[in-house]
């Protein structure tokens, strides 16, 4: 038997149809789908926001008044949807990347390094802001590190201080944040690293606190706020002075700075392997901290 997609021109001919008509036949014969419009909307419907597959963001009804906002006491829940958002990272983890060679424990810690092991990602434009360090397994991390994060609790930072690191909290904006988690990608497109964004009103009492080691901080409060958590957790406070690696430990970004040894205003050329500076003197001070 004659397969129907073969039928000799002579057979058209007797049934008075042209072979572009005979097409046009077969595709409406094969179109699946129900109701008028034979399902050319892919079982997403035809109106509503689920049927432009775009997805809602949580707590969304659909232009309902949401649940949480319908009662007054739940204000933990305000703006939700605009509040900054810091993935988190467990102390195991990390010293899983330590101990599979992922990290590099010999040089400083920031966001960058934690992206590019593969196994953390943000994304800014889901309201990610950073890095939150928490305490889970930090009674087995036993690395000595200078880390850098956007969040962290008291008993995170006493864990790492505990084995002689050195932990800072540093706030990133959005267009510093996508420098920093693909470094390659903006340095092929050729322009100086712009300056850091100094945080917002309602962050910077926590970056200049130090207690929570912020990285606007006094460093001589941060010294005296390493001694009170050591008393209160009961260890002994390493000192830094002594310490082998003392100057990999000390290291820390300027307020300005996006990159470790990079200062903003530089142009890195990866094809050439180069490091442009600007020589103007009014560059010079636009970049200056």
């Amino acid at each position: 038997m004659t397969p129907l997609g073969f039928i000799r021109n002579e057979c058209l001919k007797c049934l008075n149809i042209d072979s572009y008509e005979y097409n046009i036949m077969k595709l409406k014969k094969n179109k699946r789908g129900r109701a008028q419009h034979g399902g050319d909307k892919h079982g997403h419907g035809n109106k509503g926001s689920k049927a432009r597959q775009n997805f809602m963001r949580p707590g969304y009804e659909t232009g309902n008044t949401p649940f949480y906002m319908k009662f007054p006491r739940e204000q933990y829940y305000k703006d939700h949807h605009v509040k900054r958002q810091y993935p988190p990272l467990s102390l195991t983890t990390l010293q899983k990347m330590i101990d599979l060679n992922r990290i590099d424990i010999s040089k400083p810690i920031d966001l960058s390094v934690l992206c590019n092991t593969g196994l953390y990602n943000i994304n800014p434009e889901d309201k990610h802001f950073g890095v939150n360090l928490i305490d889970e397994g930090a009674d087995n991390f036993k690395a000595k590190i200078n880390v850098e994060v956007q969040w962290a609790s008291e008993p995170t930072i006493a864990a790492i201080e505990r084995n002689g690191g050195v932990i800072t909290t540093s706030f990133f904006d959005v267009n510093s944040l996508f420098i920093l988690i693909n470094p390659k990608k903006f340095f092929q497109r050729g322009e100086a690293i712009p300056r850091r964004m100094i945080p917002p009103d309602d962050a910077i009492l926590y970056y200049s606190s130090a207690a929570n080691r912020g990285y606007l901080a006094d460093p001589e409060k941060i010294s005296w706020e390493r001694f009170v958590l050591a008393q209160k957790y009961g260890y002994k406070l390493p000192k830094i002075e002594d310490d082998p690696d003392y100057d990999m430990l000390v290291s820390r970004k300027d307020q300005r700075q996006i990159f470790y040894g990079l200062e903003p205003g530089w142009v890195v050329n990866l094809k050439d392997k180069v490091i442009l500076k600007p020589i103007d003197p009014q560059l010079k001070e636009f970049y200056r901290s």
